[in-house]
């Protein structure tokens, strides 16, 4: 589905901007530091407790020996009470209606910037103007600028070293 965005036009002229309204959807799950820009973005078809915890696994054998602390809000799919978590994987719940704290939700913003008034030929088209972005878009100084956080940064300084 075609997200609208403002676009530039001469004074006094509308804009006429493509618009298809086909909803279909996939969804990445990413992890994104504001210490040193990494990243992991997965794609899954979904959004339930299972998919979460298969996320999680395969995020915690991404570079298996650090420690990795996931900032997540209260979505229903975010409970891993049936699941054990990996060793390297912790946890922080931000409390309600608070996506400012989550590095996260910042990229997501700013890859929808990119993506307004895009019309994608079919679901297939769009994965890959996805998977194009996150890796050609996306490096590690843009996410630090995008995901910085005096308060996260001051704390991992003061608790871990780098």
């Amino acid at each position: 589905m075609t997200h609208i965005g403002r676009c530039l036009t001469a004074k006094g002229i509308k804009p006429i901007v493509k618009y298809q309204h086909a909803f279909k959807n996939t969804y990445l799950y990413g992890s994104f530091s504001p210490i040193n820009g990494d990243s992991f973005v997965y794609e899954i078809e979904g959004t339930t407790s299972e998919i979460f915890y298969k996320y999680l696994y395969e995020f915690s054998k991404y570079k298996p020996e650090e420690l990795k602390i996931i900032v997540i809000d209260n979505a229903g799919f975010h409970s891993m009470k049936n699941h054990e978590l990996p060793e390297n994987i912790r946890l922080i719940r931000i409390p309600p209606y608070t996506p400012e704290l989550n590095p996260s939700e910042k990229i997501w913003a700013y890859i929808k910037q990119f993506y307004k008034n895009k019309v994608f030929q079919d679901l297939g088209t769009l994965k890959l103007w996805l998977h194009a972005f996150v890796k050609d878009k996306l490096d590690n100084e843009i996410i630090k600028s995008i995901t910085h956080n005096t308060f996260y940064n001051n704390y991992f300084n003061e608790h871990f070293e780098i």
